[in-house]
């Protein structure tokens, strides 16, 4: 696996032996690891940085497993979720792909078949991504855009550094290309499921979309917004 590809794991977990023992062998396997101790904390990394998974303990001190993953699903982030519960009842298992887990695995486990379950979850999203995303890089009007580096570069060569709100509104807004997106279905996807702003908040971010992208902000091709019902983004013709 070279630097480039390599996969993003983060382990939340608070018990510090098994957390080395996973961070240790994640990373002979070739992947990138990034830990957490508690629910609190993974949070906070999630919103900060992508993973293309998430080891999730259920006992956690501040906010347990459960909440964490239903937070995250709340929020749009699909980034597949491995479970680990030392409790080997049904129940816990349920509740766990209830809240949005993707698979799940009792302590103690096999190292073996975490590797492998940690193997096939990655390849399964990365699959259904390119099925469904748009990926990485999408170009537009002379425009280009990275999404994992947040960084476009409009028809007139100017960099533009993206914050990561704008960067999650430019990629919900082309994956829905030349449909309207309702501006509850912003506020879920971007702002989380609980902290709403403004709509004037997403006003503002189309207005300044305009003055990246656009020939003429006054004329906008590509960024519309219908009155009372939400917003769109069409490819449109270069004028």
């Amino acid at each position: 696996m070279s630097q480039e590809n390599k996969s993003s794991i983060l382990i939340v977990e608070d018990e510090e032996s098994l957390q080395g023992a996973l961070k240790l062998n994640l990373e002979l396997e070739g992947y990138d690891v990034t830990c957490a101790d508690n629910g609190s904390i993974a949070l906070k990394k999630i919103e900060e940085e992508y993973f293309d998974l998430i080891l999730l303990d259920i006992m956690l001190p501040e906010i347990n497993g459960f909440d964490v993953c239903e937070n995250i699903r709340l929020k749009n982030i699909d980034t597949p979720v491995l479970m680990l519960s030392a409790k080997s009842g049904s129940a816990d298992r349920v509740a766990g792909l209830k809240r949005g887990a993707d698979d799940y695995l009792t302590k103690p486990f096999n190292l073996e078949e975490l590797l492998l379950r940690v193997e096939k979850l990655i390849e399964k999203n990365k699959k259904l991504q390119e099925k469904s995303s748009i990926g990485q890089y999408y170009e537009f009007g002379g425009n280009s855009i990275d999404f994992r580096a947040q960084l476009a570069i409009n028809s007139n060569g100017d960099a533009i550094k993206l914050s990561k709100k704008e960067t999650m509104l430019l990629k919900l807004m082309i994956e829905y290309k030349n449909e309207v997106v309702s501006r509850e279905k912003i506020l879920q996807a971007v702002w989380g499921y609980q902290v709403f702003p403004t709509t004037r908040t997403i006003d503002n971010f189309i207005l300044n979309f305009r003055k990246y992208f656009e020939l003429d902000p006054k004329e906008s091709i590509h960024f519309h917004s219908v009155r009372g019902v939400g917003y769109m983004f069409s490819e449109g013709e270069i004028k």
